[in-house]
C-alpha cells in the first residue's frame, strides 16, 4: 500500500494514498477500535447535507469562494449519490461530540473536492477540511443537527413499518370479531371477551404509541446549526443560520427550523430523549402483544392452543415437527434492546456540563439501533406472523363450555355468595355451571339460556 504525508494542527501523518480521509480521521480510526460497526448510512447523508447547505448558504453570503463552494457541492452530491461511502471510517461510537465524525465528513469532502478542481488529495491550502468545508460550523452544532435530521429519516421508515403492522392486527380483529374466548386477569379465569377485542386492543395500543412518535418527532425538526461552538453563532456570517437551514431542509425533504434558543439545542437532549422515550413506550406494547399471543400460541396439547400461528421454519433441532411462536420471541428481543437503548440515551442526555453535551455518538447509535430493528422487523412480524394467525374454535369453545367463571353472568339471578358456591362446586366435580344450577333448581332453563347468551356473555 502506497502512502501520502498530510498534515494538521498535530503534525505529519501518514494516509493511505487512495483514501479521502484525512490526517484527523487517520489519527481518530487508532483510537476509536469500540463497536466495529460504521456510522449509520442516515448520520452519513444528514451530515454530507449539512456540509452542502452550509456551502451554498457561505456562497450566497460571500464568505465562501464560488469555485471552491461549487466543488464541496458536487463531492456532497456525488456522496448522497452513493459514492465514497467506505471512507467514512470513523466508528458509531467516537469522539466527544462526534468531532471525529465531522472531520471524517470534512476531510472526505475535502479531498473530493480538489479533486474536482484538478488538484491533488491532501492539498488542504486550497480546500481545507476546516476553514472551507467547515466554514461558519462546528461539531458541536454540525452533530446535534445531523443526528436531528438522522433519526427524523428513520422514524419515517419506521412509523410506515408500524403502520402495516397495525392494518394487519385490525384484519385480525375484524375476522375474529365473533370469536368468543375466556377472559383472563391475574392469569385466571375471567369473563368471556372476543378474540376480536383482544387483537383490536392491540391495534389501538399501537395507535396510541404512533401518535406519541410523531408527537415527538416536531420537536426534533427545530435544529441549532448556526450555534458554531456554544450556540452564540461565533465565526458564522449574519445571515447564515436561516439560509443554510433553509437549504438543508430543502435537500433533505423534511420541514425544519431554526431553534428557538440555540443554547439549548446544543445544551439539552430533551427531544432526543422525548423521541427514546415514545420508542420504549411502543416497545412495552409491543412486548406485551407478543408475549399474549407466545401464550395464546402456547401447546399444542399441554397449554392454551387457543390460536394456530405459522410455521415459519422447524421449531426444535432435535424434536420433529415442533412450532414454535419464534417470531414472537424475536419481537421480545428487539423490545428489550429497544427499552435498554433508552436507558443509555437517558444517562446520556443527563450527561451534559454546561454549554455541550458531549455524549451524542453513543445517543444517537441507540435510537437509530431502535429504529432500525423496528423499521425492519415489524413488516415481517405482520406479514409472517400475525396475517397467518388462525384462531383454534374448537378449543376456544369447550374452554367457555367448561370454564365455571361463567357463574359470574350469574350474580343478578342467585346473588354473590351462592355463585361462589356454585364455582367452588363446579371444580370440584367437574360438572358444568349449567347441569349445577338446574339440578339445585336456582334458576329455570329459559333464564339460564338468557344469562349465558353470547349477547349476554359480550355485554351488547
Amino acid at each position: 500500500m502506497s502512502f501520502r504525508t498530510d498534515k494538521d494542527s498535530l503534525g505529519k501523518i501518514k494516509v493511505p494514498s487512495a483514501a479521502y480521509y484525512g490526517p484527523f480521521t487517520a489519527r481518530a480510526i487508532n483510537q476509536y477500535k469500540v463497536t466495529g460497526q460504521k456510522a449509520h448510512i442516515n448520520l452519513i447523508r444528514a451530515f454530507v447535507m449539512i456540509k452542502r447547505s452550509a456551502a451554498l448558504a457561505n456562497k450566497e453570503l460571500k464568505a465562501l469562494d464560488a469555485e471552491k463552494a461549487r466543488a464541496i457541492v458536487k463531492a456532497c452530491d456525488e456522496i448522497l449519490a452513493g459514492k465514497l461511502l467506505d471512507q467514512f471510517v470513523v466508528e458509531a461510537i467516537n469522539s466527544g461530540a462526534g468531532t471525529a465524525f465531522n472531520m471524517n465528513t470534512n476531510e472526505v469532502i475535502a479531498n473530493r473536492a480538489l479533486e474536482i478542481l484538478g488538484k491533488r488529495k491532501g492539498s488542504y491550502e486550497i480546500i481545507s477540511p476546516n476553514d472551507h468545508v467547515n466554514m461558519s460550523q462546528s461539531s458541536n452544532d454540525t452533530f446535534p443537527t445531523a443526528m436531528h435530521v438522522a433519526i427524523l429519516l428513520n422514524m419515517k421508515e419506521t412509523i410506515a413499518s408500524l403502520d402495516k403492522l397495525i392494518a394487519s392486527l385490525q384484519r385480525k380483529a375484524k375476522k375474529f370479531s365473533g370469536v368468543v374466548k375466556i377472559g383472563r386477569t391475574h392469569l385466571m379465569d375471567a369473563i368471556p371477551v372476543t378474540l376480536g377485542a383482544e387483537f383490536e386492543q392491540y391495534a389501538f395500543a399501537l395507535k396510541q404509541a404512533r401518535t406519541m412518535l410523531v408527537q415527538s418527532m416536531d420537536g426534533l425538526r427545530y435544529v441549532g446549526l448556526g450555534g458554531t461552538a456554544v450556540g452564540t453563532g461565533a465565526n458564522a456570517p449574519k445571515g447564515y443560520r436561516q439560509l443554510a437551514i433553509r437549504n438543508l431542509s430543502k435537500i433533505s425533504g423534511l420541514s425544519l427550523g431554526p431553534s428557538d434558543n440555540m443554547f439549548y439545542s446544543l445544551q439539552s437532549k430533551f427531544d432526543v430523549a422525548n423521541c427514546s422515550s415514545a420508542l420504549r413506550n411502543l416497545a412495552i406494547e409491543l412486548n406485551k402483544m407478543a408475549n399474549d399471543i407466545r401464550l395464546m400460541a402456547s401447546g399444542p396439547t399441554a397449554g392454551l392452543a387457543e390460536i394456530l400461528i405459522p410455521a415459519v421454519h422447524a421449531g426444535s433441532s432435535i424434536m420433529p415437527g415442533k412450532v414454535n411462536p419464534s417470531l414472537a420471541e424475536c419481537l421480545n428481543m428487539i423490545c428489550f434492546n429497544v427499552i435498554g437503548n433508552d436507558v443509555s440515551v437517558a444517562m446520556a442526555a443527563q450527561a451534559g456540563q454546561f454549554e455541550l453535551n458531549v455524549m451524542l455518538p453513543g445517543m444517537l447509535k441507540c435510537v437509530l439501533d431502535s429504529t432500525d430493528m423496528l423499521k425492519n422487523f415489524l413488516p415481517i412480524f405482520a406479514a409472517n406472523m400475525v396475517d397467518g394467525i388462525e384462531a383454534n374454535s374448537e378449543k376456544l369453545e369447550s374452554y367457555i363450555e367448561k370454564s365455571p367463571v361463567l357463574v359470574t353472568l350469574l350474580n343478578p339471578y342467585i346473588g354473590y355468595l351462592k355463585a361462589a358456591e356454585i364455582y367452588k362446586e363446579s371444580l370440584k366435580t367437574n360438572k358444568s355451571i349449567r347441569e349445577l344450577v338446574l339440578a339445585k333448581k336456582l334458576m329455570t332453563k329459559e333464564q339460564l339460556d338468557s344469562a349465558l347468551s353470547k349477547k349476554n356473555i359480550l355485554g351488547s
